[in-house]
């Protein structure tokens, strides 16, 4: 495709809904694939480029801040005119992990990487493009699905004691999941704070189902591939999905031109609601500054 053609940014590319909605934005121009495998990025660069369609690969790992940074200033230094914006990379983790800045890993991958790769961007982005967190329900302590599952919401304490792994008490017996829907409950957080900093820009969340084969979480490959198997047949289930289902979705969500911001979409692109307590304006702006300056210490240290 000519180098003037649109572009749309992929976090997470190469596998799951990430690999499935960059397949899925390739009829509509350049996909940047940003990830941190650079062979498994130029596999799906191959495979767009075999479908007749335009990659380019941009190696960053998410959970590091300065990884993050450097990998929006090199998606703004290739010049395209960039007209969407897919923070999905992401993790769910059952073991204790940091960062290489000594943060909470899942609270590091699923926020705090997107935030401040996001607002380095924002900067060389044009009125109108749509910026898309991949969120999740299970932030939402009020939602019956996530919390037959185990999760009890997300529990915000502060982005500091996020990234040392603390929050409010009462939660998840189950290992990562107050990491996981506290972080996810950020990137609802980022959706709503930086809809109302930044009005020319359209931010847009979306959770996308349900996804057994998805490699979200830490499951032995022989289990992925039977969940990938089951994951058609678990559709008739609500909330359920597969990847290239959940891609078409987001894809659309994503290539949307009304004018439309600060949204909630579920599964199907349908309106949701978020909890009580992310849909505040003052909870979520106070989400977003703190983690701001956590990244800013990060930075200047």
């Amino acid at each position: 495709m000519p180098a003037s053609s649109p572009a749309w940014v992929v976090t997470g590319p190469t596998s799951g809904f990430g690999r499935a909605t960059a397949l899925e934005l390739a009829a509509h121009g350049t996909v940047i694939l940003v990830g941190r495998n650079a062979s498994k990025l130029t596999a799906v660069q191959a495979e767009i480029e075999r479908r007749g369609g335009a990659a380019t690969p941009v190696v960053a790992d998410l959970s590091d801040i300065e990884s993050a940074r450097a990998a929006a200033a090199e998606v703004a230094a290739l010049g395209m005119p960039i007209r969407g914006v897919l923070n999905n990379a992401g993790v769910m983790l059952s073991q204790p992990a940091t960062s290489r800045q000594g943060w909470e890993l899942a609270f590091a991958t699923n926020h705090l990487g997107p935030l401040a790769f996001t607002d380095t961007l924002i900067p060389h982005l044009c009125a109108g493009t749509n910026v898309v967190f991949i969120t999740s329900a299970a932030e939402d302590p009020e939602r019956l699905a996530a919390v037959r599952t185990g999760f009890r919401g997300g529990r915000y304490i502060s982005a500091d004691a996020a990234a040392r792994g603390e929050y409010v008490p009462g939660g998840s017996k189950r290992a990562g999941m107050d990491a996981y829907a506290t972080s996810k409950q950020g990137n609802l957080a980022a959706v709503f704070s930086l809809s109302r900093q930044h009005p020319h820009l359209h931010f847009r969340a979306v959770e996308p189902g349900v996804n057994p084969g998805s490699n979200l979480g830490e499951l032995p490959a022989p289990l992925r591939l039977v969940s990938k198997a089951l994951a058609p047949l678990l559709t008739v289930f609500p909330h359920f999905t597969t990847s290239k289902r959940a891609g078409r979705v987001i894809a659309t969500i994503l290539t949307d031109t009304s004018p439309a911001t600060g949204t909630y979409h579920d599964e199907n692109g349908d309106p949701m609601l978020a909890s009580k307590q992310v849909s505040d304006p003052a909870f979520s702006d106070r989400y977003i500054a703190e983690s701001r300056e956590l990244i800013a210490r990060a930075v200047r240290a």
